[in-house]
């Protein structure tokens, strides 16, 4: 499965989150650390659904981009 992952740059580091697994969350010092950190964050959140019996939700979210002009 392919999930969206939403990644946000903050003032210290980078932030990464997936919409359609709430709660899946990381974190990392750079962009790269931050992927790597919320794919392994995926596949707990993903283990830890199993392991209580409750559903895998399936991948619902997209992303695309709008282009406008410099104000």
């Amino acid at each position: 499965m392919r999930y969206v992952v939403i990644v946000e740059q903050g003032e210290n580091g980078f932030g990464a989150y997936v919409p359609d697994l709430p709660g899946c969350v990381a974190v990392g010092d750079t962009r790269e650390e931050a992927l790597r950190l919320i794919g392994e964050a995926v596949e707990l959140h993903l283990e830890g659904l199993r392991e209580e019996g409750l559903p895998i939700p399936k991948p619902s979210s997209s992303s695309e981009y709008v282009e406008v002009g410099a104000a």
